[in-house]
């Protein structure tokens, strides 16, 4: 048997492998752009299936598509939303930066597998494609997409996040420790203190993302090829919002302005910008983890994160923190992918953006590392670290700083030379002041407090 069929389209016919569901337009695709190896992500073909389920509803509403065709093209978008065919779906990212080779690609395959023996008539662009241009389905693409990625995924993870960080910082809201600023000793904090801070950005972080949602859900389908909606119902954009919403459970909404949607990714640059914001807080958290760790012997010494794997192939029994780390490196990646979202942003010409395909690949790798990352961060690095507080009270008593406290009683003159002898003899700060400011030990213990100090006033 052979290896191939014969496909044809407008430009002529060519050889598509047998087995394969797409058709010339995919084939011309996978031969033109032999780049990179990497397909459109799941996620995005997932949004394709929606769209295109979504499309044949609003085209039989409308009675432009007729029952049985469109039952047939609903029912093969279901079985590819639900990635059962992620691997036909072979055209690499870098390709026209319409991303029409992908469109083509979700018609080609939807054709096939609503219409396998031919009996129905089923066409990929008359049918499938009927009432859209690939220069309003693949922007919708992208914008489906990374909604439902950051409401079923993103969110959800970084909610999780938040709720174990309030809890520990529930629990360790009596342990006092060194402040730090410049990296230098200062003012005692509660690590509980710390971890509050944490959660109060990943709160704000929350709070972003889901602003940005709100203009991310404003969908061109409807706008066609330049945003007139040349070839398209004009209730048929609103008509399809209203679908994917049901079908998918997010609040999508036609956007009022079509033009927009396909010509600018103002969208997906603001909704990046906001996973550069979260990468830049996560990579915040990971390093104060990493100090905190530091040691066990010559560092900070403060936690022991938990031990999950060898950390040196020739130091035996090294240990290293390897979640923080992993952490870093996704946001140094998602901070780079911003970076390639903004200058694809720019490619705006006229009436569309031409960098479509990487916008949408690179907003979802994001959208992925950062929901898995913040998950194993806060399972594996801040649900299951330990306290030493007994490195904690060693710097604790050995930190000179706190005679910050004492400024309203002996000044700030008389304070600073107090620090320094303390500092230059390796004596507690409480046994200098004790000679120096008149004050009894008593009043000096009570002033001095680490943990009172931690509450602030005066």
């Amino acid at each position: 048997m052979s290896e191939f069929r014969i496909e044809r389209d407008s430009m002529g016919e060519l050889k598509v492998p047998v087995d394969a569901l797409w058709g010339a337009q995919t084939q011309r695709a996978v031969q033109n752009f032999p780049i990179s190896g990497r397909p459109m992500p799941a996620a995005f073909i997932r949004a394709l299936g929606l769209i295109k389920r979504a499309c044949a509803e609003a085209n039989r509403d409308l009675e432009l598509l007729d029952a049985g065709k469109a039952e047939a093209i609903c029912s093969a978008a279901d079985r590819v939303a639900a990635n059962s065919f992620d691997g036909q779906f072979p055209v690499d990212v870098y390709q026209t930066g319409s991303g029409t080779s992908s469109n083509m690609n979700a018609n080609e395959v939807i054709s096939r597998l609503a219409d396998p023996d031919g009996s129905l008539g089923v066409h990929p662009n008359d049918h499938v494609n009927m009432s859209q241009s690939s220069n309003d389905v693949i922007p919708t693409a992208i914008q489906v997409s990374a909604c439902l990625g950051t409401a079923e995924q993103l969110l959800p993870a970084l909610k999780h996040l938040h709720q174990v960080l309030k809890r520990r910082a529930g629990e360790l809201s009596g342990v006092a420790k060194t402040g730090r600023t410049h990296l230098m000793d200062a003012m005692p904090v509660t690590l509980g203190q710390e971890l509050d801070t944490w959660a109060a950005q990943i709160e704000s972080a929350c709070e972003r993302l889901t602003d940005a949602l709100a203009r991310m859900r404003r969908l061109p389908q409807g706008g066609t090829a330049v945003g007139t909606g040349v070839n398209c119902h004009p209730e048929f954009g609103e008509r399809v919002a209203a679908h994917l919403a049901r079908i998918s459970g997010f609040e999508f909404e036609s956007a009022a302005n079509k033009f927009e949607g396909i010509s600018t990714q103002d969208s997906a640059v603001e909704l990046s910008g906001q996973l550069k914001t979260l990468a830049v807080g996560l990579m915040k958290i990971a390093n104060d983890l990493r100090w905190m760790n530091s040691g066990p012997l010559a560092g900070l010494g403060e936690i022991e994160l938990e031990a999950l794997q060898p950390g040196s192939s020739i130091m035996p029994g090294k240990v290293n923190p390897v979640i923080p780390e992993a952490v870093c490196m996704v946001a140094a990646r998602v901070i780079g992918n911003d970076t390639t979202i903004t200058v694809a942003g720019q490619s705006g010409n006229f009436q569309l953006n031409v960098m479509l395909p990487v916008v949408g690949a690179t907003l979802l790798e994001s959208l992925e590392l950062l929901s898995n990352v913040s998950r194993l961060l806060a399972d594996r690095a801040v649900a299951t670290f330990k306290v030493r507080e007994d490195k904690l009270n060693e710097a604790l008593a050995k930190n000179p700083i706190l005679v910050t406290a004492l400024n309203r009683v002996i000044g700030y003159e008389k304070g600073a030379a107090a620090a320094k002898q303390a500092y230059r003899e390796g004596r507690p700060i409480i046994d200098v002041a004790e000679e120096v400011s008149g004050l009894s030990r008593a009043e000096l213990e009570a002033l001095l407090d680490p943990l009172k100090l931690t509450e602030g006033g005066v």
